[in-house]
Protein backbone atom coordinates (compact mmCIF):
# COMPACT_ATOMS: atom_id res chain seq x y z
CA UNK A 1 0.00 0.00 0.00
CA UNK A 2 2.90 2.30 0.68
CA UNK A 3 4.41 1.33 -2.33
CA UNK A 4 1.29 2.52 -4.24
CA UNK A 5 0.38 5.42 -2.29
CA UNK A 6 4.42 6.78 -2.85
CA UNK A 7 3.97 6.27 -7.08
CA UNK A 8 0.57 8.61 -6.81
CA UNK A 9 2.24 11.06 -5.37
CA UNK A 10 4.91 10.70 -7.79
CA UNK A 11 3.12 10.57 -10.77
CA UNK A 12 0.95 13.89 -9.36
CA UNK A 13 4.37 15.80 -8.55
CA UNK A 14 5.33 14.75 -12.55
CA UNK A 15 1.67 15.91 -13.66
CA UNK A 16 1.75 19.23 -11.92
CA UNK A 17 4.93 19.80 -13.37
CA UNK A 18 3.62 19.23 -16.93
CA UNK A 19 0.90 21.13 -16.33
CA UNK A 20 2.99 24.33 -14.85
CA UNK A 21 5.18 24.15 -17.96
CA UNK A 22 2.52 24.21 -20.18
CA UNK A 23 0.91 27.51 -19.10
CA UNK A 24 3.49 29.03 -18.95
CA UNK A 25 4.65 28.65 -22.26
CA UNK A 26 8.71 28.72 -21.31
CA UNK A 27 8.32 30.94 -17.98
CA UNK A 28 10.92 31.29 -15.51
CA UNK A 29 10.72 31.86 -11.80
CA UNK A 30 12.66 33.84 -9.41
CA UNK A 31 12.28 33.24 -5.81
CA UNK A 32 14.98 34.31 -3.66
CA UNK A 33 16.09 36.34 -1.16
CA UNK A 34 12.79 37.72 1.72
CA UNK A 35 11.72 40.22 -0.51
CA UNK A 36 8.15 40.73 -2.61
CA UNK A 37 7.41 38.64 -5.16
CA UNK A 38 5.43 40.41 -8.29
CA UNK A 39 4.00 38.08 -11.04
CA UNK A 40 4.81 39.07 -14.67
CA UNK A 41 3.48 37.72 -18.06
CA UNK A 42 4.87 38.20 -21.24
CA UNK A 43 3.58 37.81 -24.29
CA UNK A 44 5.61 37.56 -27.36
CA UNK A 45 5.19 37.40 -31.25
CA UNK A 46 8.12 34.74 -31.49
CA UNK A 47 10.71 33.55 -29.13
CA UNK A 48 14.24 34.07 -28.53
CA UNK A 49 15.65 32.31 -31.55
CA UNK A 50 15.25 35.03 -33.98
CA UNK A 51 18.05 36.37 -32.26
CA UNK A 52 16.22 40.17 -32.95
CA UNK A 53 12.81 41.88 -31.72
CA UNK A 54 11.96 39.21 -29.26
CA UNK A 55 15.75 37.85 -28.27
CA UNK A 56 15.92 41.49 -26.77
CA UNK A 57 12.94 41.60 -25.21
CA UNK A 58 14.40 38.72 -23.40
CA UNK A 59 17.47 40.45 -22.60
CA UNK A 60 15.36 43.46 -21.45
CA UNK A 61 13.57 40.97 -18.96
CA UNK A 62 16.69 39.09 -17.72
CA UNK A 63 18.63 42.39 -16.89
CA UNK A 64 15.64 43.83 -15.34
CA UNK A 65 14.89 40.24 -12.65
CA UNK A 66 18.78 41.15 -11.91
CA UNK A 67 18.15 44.49 -11.14
CA UNK A 68 15.41 44.03 -9.08
CA UNK A 69 16.73 41.33 -6.89
CA UNK A 70 19.26 43.30 -6.21
CA UNK A 71 16.30 45.32 -4.62
CA UNK A 72 14.66 42.81 -2.91
CA UNK A 73 11.78 42.54 -5.43
CA UNK A 74 11.57 38.63 -6.99
CA UNK A 75 10.04 38.28 -10.12
CA UNK A 76 8.43 35.40 -11.51
CA UNK A 77 7.85 35.15 -15.45
CA UNK A 78 5.00 33.57 -16.79
CA UNK A 79 6.38 33.83 -21.31
CA UNK A 80 4.07 33.02 -23.80
CA UNK A 81 5.70 32.99 -27.29
CA UNK A 82 4.99 32.71 -30.52
CA UNK A 83 1.61 34.51 -30.37
CA UNK A 84 0.44 36.00 -33.41
CA UNK A 85 -1.90 39.38 -33.70
CA UNK A 86 -5.08 37.25 -33.63
CA UNK A 87 -7.21 35.93 -30.88
CA UNK A 88 -4.49 33.97 -29.62
CA UNK A 89 -3.35 37.01 -28.10
CA UNK A 90 -6.76 37.50 -26.74
CA UNK A 91 -6.45 34.22 -24.85
CA UNK A 92 -2.55 34.88 -23.88
CA UNK A 93 -4.15 37.48 -21.88
CA UNK A 94 -6.58 35.94 -20.45
CA UNK A 95 -4.28 32.99 -19.52
CA UNK A 96 -1.80 35.35 -17.93
CA UNK A 97 -4.68 37.19 -15.65
CA UNK A 98 -6.23 34.10 -14.85
CA UNK A 99 -2.86 32.73 -13.66
CA UNK A 100 -2.59 35.32 -11.27
CA UNK A 101 -0.30 38.06 -12.89
CA UNK A 102 0.04 41.13 -11.31
CA UNK A 103 1.37 43.07 -14.81
CA UNK A 104 1.46 41.48 -18.29
CA UNK A 105 3.12 43.05 -21.02
CA UNK A 106 2.26 42.52 -24.87
CA UNK A 107 5.39 43.02 -26.94
CA UNK A 108 4.16 43.23 -30.49
CA UNK A 109 2.16 46.12 -32.41
CA UNK A 110 -1.01 43.77 -33.30
CA UNK A 111 -1.02 42.93 -30.02
CA UNK A 112 -2.90 46.05 -28.68
CA UNK A 113 -6.38 45.66 -29.86
CA UNK A 114 -6.67 41.64 -28.52
CA UNK A 115 -4.98 42.94 -25.22
CA UNK A 116 -7.44 45.89 -24.38
CA UNK A 117 -10.28 42.98 -24.99
CA UNK A 118 -9.22 41.66 -22.25
CA UNK A 119 -8.26 44.20 -19.73
CA UNK A 120 -11.32 45.98 -18.26
CA UNK A 121 -12.62 42.51 -16.84
CA UNK A 122 -9.22 42.56 -15.32
CA UNK A 123 -8.97 45.94 -13.27
CA UNK A 124 -6.59 44.95 -10.81
CA UNK A 125 -3.99 43.92 -12.97
CA UNK A 126 -1.53 46.78 -15.25
CA UNK A 127 -1.55 45.95 -19.03
CA UNK A 128 0.79 47.22 -21.46
CA UNK A 129 1.25 47.33 -24.84
CA UNK A 130 4.64 48.18 -26.47
CA UNK A 131 5.44 49.90 -29.23
CA UNK A 132 1.75 50.98 -29.73
CA UNK A 133 -0.48 54.58 -28.60
CA UNK A 134 -4.40 53.60 -28.34
CA UNK A 135 -4.01 52.42 -24.54
CA UNK A 136 -2.46 55.42 -22.94
CA UNK A 137 -5.65 57.51 -24.34
CA UNK A 138 -8.25 55.13 -23.52
CA UNK A 139 -10.64 55.79 -20.28
CA UNK A 140 -8.63 52.69 -18.53
CA UNK A 141 -6.76 53.04 -15.27
CA UNK A 142 -5.02 49.91 -16.40
CA UNK A 143 -3.90 50.08 -19.96
CA UNK A 144 -0.36 51.83 -20.77
CA UNK A 145 1.81 52.16 -23.57
CA UNK A 146 5.56 52.20 -23.96
CA UNK A 147 8.14 52.62 -26.82
CA UNK A 148 11.97 53.88 -26.42
CA UNK A 149 12.90 56.88 -29.01
CA UNK A 150 14.55 54.49 -31.24
CA UNK A 151 14.71 57.12 -34.32
CA UNK A 152 18.10 58.62 -32.01
CA UNK A 153 20.15 55.72 -32.10
CA UNK A 154 18.89 54.94 -35.93
CA UNK A 155 20.46 58.40 -37.02
CA UNK A 156 23.78 57.43 -35.17
CA UNK A 157 23.57 54.23 -36.92
CA UNK A 158 23.35 55.94 -40.44
CA UNK A 159 26.19 57.97 -39.62
CA UNK A 160 27.96 54.74 -38.86
CA UNK A 161 26.86 53.71 -42.58
CA UNK A 162 27.50 57.34 -43.77
CA UNK A 163 31.14 57.52 -42.89
CA UNK A 164 31.29 53.84 -44.20
CA UNK A 165 29.96 55.24 -47.53
CA UNK A 166 32.14 57.98 -47.86
CA UNK A 167 35.19 56.35 -47.52
CA UNK A 168 34.13 53.95 -50.00
CA UNK A 169 33.77 57.06 -52.66
CA UNK A 170 37.06 58.70 -51.19
CA UNK A 171 39.13 55.27 -51.77
CA UNK A 172 37.74 54.80 -55.59
CA UNK A 173 35.50 51.86 -54.73
CA UNK A 174 31.89 53.16 -55.80
CA UNK A 175 31.38 56.61 -57.19
CA UNK A 176 29.25 59.56 -55.13
CA UNK A 177 26.05 58.26 -57.17
CA UNK A 178 26.55 54.67 -56.20
CA UNK A 179 26.41 55.52 -52.40
CA UNK A 180 22.85 54.12 -52.17
CA UNK A 181 21.52 52.65 -48.72
CA UNK A 182 18.82 49.47 -49.49
CA UNK A 183 16.65 49.53 -46.49
CA UNK A 184 14.25 46.57 -45.56
CA UNK A 185 11.40 47.61 -43.86
CA UNK A 186 8.61 45.51 -42.04
CA UNK A 187 5.51 47.94 -43.07
CA UNK A 188 4.63 51.41 -44.25
CA UNK A 189 3.53 52.60 -40.74
CA UNK A 190 4.84 55.48 -38.74
CA UNK A 191 7.07 53.28 -36.71
CA UNK A 192 9.05 52.05 -39.40
CA UNK A 193 9.23 55.19 -41.54
CA UNK A 194 10.24 57.16 -38.64
CA UNK A 195 13.23 54.58 -38.49
CA UNK A 196 14.54 54.88 -42.04
CA UNK A 197 14.03 58.49 -42.02
CA UNK A 198 16.23 59.54 -39.31
CA UNK A 199 18.67 56.69 -40.61
CA UNK A 200 18.82 58.42 -43.95
CA UNK A 201 19.07 61.92 -42.38
CA UNK A 202 22.59 60.57 -40.21
CA UNK A 203 24.08 58.73 -43.27
CA UNK A 204 23.14 62.13 -45.22
CA UNK A 205 24.83 64.17 -42.69
CA UNK A 206 28.52 62.47 -43.04
CA UNK A 207 28.18 61.54 -46.91
CA UNK A 208 25.93 64.00 -49.27
CA UNK A 209 25.43 61.79 -52.10
CA UNK A 210 23.69 58.99 -50.27
CA UNK A 211 20.06 58.09 -51.73
CA UNK A 212 18.03 55.21 -50.46
CA UNK A 213 15.61 52.46 -51.40
CA UNK A 214 13.17 50.84 -48.92
CA UNK A 215 11.26 47.65 -49.91
CA UNK A 216 8.80 46.99 -47.63
CA UNK A 217 7.62 43.02 -46.47
CA UNK A 218 4.31 43.12 -45.03
CA UNK A 219 5.57 41.06 -42.06
CA UNK A 220 7.68 42.02 -38.76
CA UNK A 221 9.42 38.64 -39.13
CA UNK A 222 9.94 36.55 -42.07
CA UNK A 223 13.23 35.65 -42.27
CA UNK A 224 12.61 34.40 -45.83
CA UNK A 225 10.78 37.45 -46.82
CA UNK A 226 13.71 39.70 -45.58
CA UNK A 227 16.20 37.82 -47.30
CA UNK A 228 14.58 38.25 -50.32
CA UNK A 229 14.22 42.09 -50.13
CA UNK A 230 17.59 42.34 -49.17
CA UNK A 231 18.69 40.32 -51.86
CA UNK A 232 16.63 42.32 -54.75
CA UNK A 233 18.25 45.91 -53.21
CA UNK A 234 21.44 44.74 -53.68
CA UNK A 235 20.75 43.45 -57.22
CA UNK A 236 19.22 47.20 -57.43
CA UNK A 237 22.62 48.67 -56.77
CA UNK A 238 22.50 49.36 -53.02
CA UNK A 239 26.20 48.93 -51.27
CA UNK A 240 24.51 48.73 -47.80
CA UNK A 241 21.49 47.31 -46.76
CA UNK A 242 19.59 47.85 -43.59
CA UNK A 243 16.18 47.10 -41.66
CA UNK A 244 13.34 47.31 -39.49
CA UNK A 245 12.34 43.34 -39.35
CA UNK A 246 13.26 41.38 -36.77
CA UNK A 247 15.46 38.71 -38.13
CA UNK A 248 19.25 38.74 -38.75
CA UNK A 249 18.97 37.07 -42.49
CA UNK A 250 19.04 40.74 -44.25
CA UNK A 251 23.08 40.65 -42.68
CA UNK A 252 23.67 36.97 -44.01
CA UNK A 253 22.19 38.49 -47.21
CA UNK A 254 24.22 41.19 -47.65
CA UNK A 255 27.63 39.52 -46.49
CA UNK A 256 27.10 36.78 -49.27
CA UNK A 257 26.40 39.76 -51.65
CA UNK A 258 29.80 42.10 -50.77
CA UNK A 259 27.37 44.56 -49.05
CA UNK A 260 27.82 46.08 -46.08
CA UNK A 261 24.92 46.25 -43.43
CA UNK A 262 23.61 48.14 -40.21
CA UNK A 263 21.40 46.47 -37.99
CA UNK A 264 18.61 46.29 -35.58
CA UNK A 265 17.78 44.82 -32.22
CA UNK A 266 20.76 42.68 -31.61
CA UNK A 267 24.37 42.67 -32.61
CA UNK A 268 24.43 41.10 -35.81
CA UNK A 269 28.44 41.12 -36.38
CA UNK A 270 28.94 37.31 -35.35
CA UNK A 271 26.43 35.98 -37.86
CA UNK A 272 28.02 38.39 -40.64
CA UNK A 273 31.28 39.57 -39.40
CA UNK A 274 32.33 40.88 -43.09
CA UNK A 275 29.21 42.94 -43.93
CA UNK A 276 27.81 44.04 -40.39
CA UNK A 277 29.10 47.36 -39.23
CA UNK A 278 27.15 47.99 -35.88
CA UNK A 279 23.30 47.98 -34.70
CA UNK A 280 20.99 49.81 -32.43
CA UNK A 281 18.35 48.40 -29.81
CA UNK A 282 15.88 49.44 -27.04
CA UNK A 283 17.18 48.24 -23.52
CA UNK A 284 13.59 47.55 -22.35
CA UNK A 285 15.29 46.51 -18.92
CA UNK A 286 15.42 50.53 -18.10
CA UNK A 287 11.21 50.38 -18.54
CA UNK A 288 10.35 46.94 -17.00
CA UNK A 289 12.45 47.38 -13.79
CA UNK A 290 10.80 51.32 -13.20
CA UNK A 291 7.47 49.47 -13.98
CA UNK A 292 7.69 46.42 -12.03
CA UNK A 293 8.75 48.31 -9.43
CA UNK A 294 5.87 50.76 -8.98
CA UNK A 295 3.79 47.67 -9.02
CA UNK A 296 5.81 46.10 -6.21
CA UNK A 297 5.43 49.28 -4.34
CA UNK A 298 1.96 49.97 -4.91
CA UNK A 299 2.48 52.81 -6.98
CA UNK A 300 1.13 54.38 -10.27
CA UNK A 301 3.11 54.81 -13.24
CA UNK A 302 2.61 56.42 -16.32
CA UNK A 303 0.39 55.49 -19.01
CA UNK A 304 2.62 56.65 -21.29
CA UNK A 305 6.58 56.28 -21.70
CA UNK A 306 9.30 56.77 -23.82
CA UNK A 307 13.48 57.19 -23.41
CA UNK A 308 16.40 58.02 -25.44
CA UNK A 309 20.23 58.02 -25.16
CA UNK A 310 19.82 59.80 -21.81
CA UNK A 311 17.41 57.90 -20.02
CA UNK A 312 19.58 54.70 -21.64
CA UNK A 313 16.81 53.55 -22.81
CA UNK A 314 17.96 53.58 -26.48
CA UNK A 315 22.03 52.03 -26.90
CA UNK A 316 24.09 51.11 -29.51
CA UNK A 317 25.55 47.45 -30.09
CA UNK A 318 29.28 47.00 -30.84
CA UNK A 319 31.16 48.71 -33.44
CA UNK A 320 32.56 45.89 -36.27
CA UNK A 321 36.03 48.40 -35.96
CA UNK A 322 37.49 45.96 -38.24
CA UNK A 323 35.53 47.18 -41.35
CA UNK A 324 34.55 50.72 -39.72
CA UNK A 325 35.58 53.57 -41.38
CA UNK A 326 38.09 55.26 -39.51
CA UNK A 327 37.17 57.84 -36.57
CA UNK A 328 33.96 56.21 -36.39
CA UNK A 329 34.48 55.76 -33.04
CA UNK A 330 34.83 58.76 -31.96
CA UNK A 331 32.09 60.57 -34.19
CA UNK A 332 29.66 58.05 -32.25
CA UNK A 333 30.23 59.45 -29.07
CA UNK A 334 30.62 62.76 -30.49
CA UNK A 335 26.96 62.78 -32.20
CA UNK A 336 25.20 60.56 -29.40
CA UNK A 337 26.23 63.66 -27.00
CA UNK A 338 25.19 66.13 -29.63
CA UNK A 339 21.36 64.36 -29.31
CA UNK A 340 21.49 63.81 -25.73
CA UNK A 341 22.02 67.65 -24.89
CA UNK A 342 20.20 68.86 -27.99
CA UNK A 343 22.88 70.17 -30.13
CA UNK A 344 21.68 67.79 -32.84
CA UNK A 345 17.74 67.29 -33.95
CA UNK A 346 16.74 64.17 -35.69
CA UNK A 347 14.41 65.75 -37.69
CA UNK A 348 15.83 69.32 -37.87
CA UNK A 349 13.38 70.75 -41.15
CA UNK A 350 16.53 72.46 -42.72
CA UNK A 351 18.28 68.97 -43.33
CA UNK A 352 15.22 67.70 -45.29
CA UNK A 353 13.34 68.66 -48.36
CA UNK A 354 9.43 66.87 -49.46
CA UNK A 355 8.68 67.37 -52.84
CA UNK A 356 11.29 69.95 -53.43
CA UNK A 357 9.95 72.37 -50.41
CA UNK A 358 11.07 72.42 -46.45
CA UNK A 359 8.51 70.71 -44.00
CA UNK A 360 6.80 73.96 -42.63
CA UNK A 361 4.07 72.31 -40.60
CA UNK A 362 2.30 69.25 -40.20
CA UNK A 363 -1.34 68.33 -39.31
CA UNK A 364 -1.55 65.28 -40.78
CA UNK A 365 1.01 63.36 -39.07
CA UNK A 366 -0.29 59.74 -40.40
CA UNK A 367 -2.26 59.30 -43.78
CA UNK A 368 -5.46 57.70 -41.17
CA UNK A 369 -4.99 59.98 -38.23
CA UNK A 370 -4.29 57.42 -36.01
CA UNK A 371 -0.67 58.14 -34.34
CA UNK A 372 -1.55 61.56 -33.11
CA UNK A 373 -4.19 64.11 -32.60
CA UNK A 374 -4.77 65.62 -36.16
CA UNK A 375 -5.08 69.36 -34.52
CA UNK A 376 -1.27 69.26 -32.99
CA UNK A 377 1.64 70.39 -35.18
CA UNK A 378 4.88 68.55 -34.86
CA UNK A 379 6.99 71.59 -36.40
CA UNK A 380 8.34 73.70 -33.93
CA UNK A 381 11.47 74.77 -32.72
CA UNK A 382 13.38 74.50 -36.03
CA UNK A 383 11.94 70.43 -36.52
CA UNK A 384 9.67 67.82 -36.34
CA UNK A 385 8.95 66.91 -32.99
CA UNK A 386 9.02 63.01 -32.84
CA UNK A 387 7.42 61.05 -29.89
CA UNK A 388 7.08 64.22 -28.51
CA UNK A 389 2.54 63.97 -28.41
CA UNK A 390 2.79 59.93 -27.44
CA UNK A 391 5.46 57.67 -27.36
CA UNK A 392 4.60 55.76 -30.64
CA UNK A 393 6.38 57.28 -33.59
CA UNK A 394 3.93 59.66 -35.77
CA UNK A 395 6.43 61.21 -38.96
CA UNK A 396 4.95 59.54 -41.73
CA UNK A 397 6.28 61.89 -44.58
CA UNK A 398 8.06 60.62 -47.73
CA UNK A 399 11.39 63.13 -47.66
CA UNK A 400 13.13 63.78 -50.97
CA UNK A 401 16.54 61.48 -51.77
CA UNK A 402 14.92 58.18 -50.21
CA UNK A 403 12.74 56.08 -52.97
CA UNK A 404 9.81 53.31 -51.62
CA UNK A 405 9.95 50.21 -54.22
CA UNK A 406 6.55 49.42 -52.75
CA UNK A 407 4.25 51.10 -50.46
CA UNK A 408 1.24 48.55 -50.57
CA UNK A 409 1.93 47.64 -46.73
Amino acid sequence: MKKILALILALSLICAFFVGCGESGGGEEVQEGDGKTIKVGLICIGDENDQGYTYNFIRGKEAATEALKAEGINVEWIVKWNIGEDSACEDANIQLAEAGCDLIINNSFGHEDYMLKVAPNYPNIEFVSCTNQVSWGDNLDNTHNAFANIYEGRYVAGVVAGMKLQEMIEKGEITAEEAVIGYVGAFSFAEVISGFTSYYLGARSVCPSVTMKVQFVGSWSDATAEATAADALCDAGCVLISQHSDNSTPATTAQSKGAYHTGYNNDMVGVAPDASLIGTRIDWSVYFTQIIRAVSNGESFPQDWTGGFKEGAVVMTPLNEAIAAPGTAEKIAEVEAAITNGTIKVFDTTTFTIGGAPLTNAFALDTDGDFAPDSEEAVFDGCFNESHFQSAPYFALQIDGIEWLNSAF
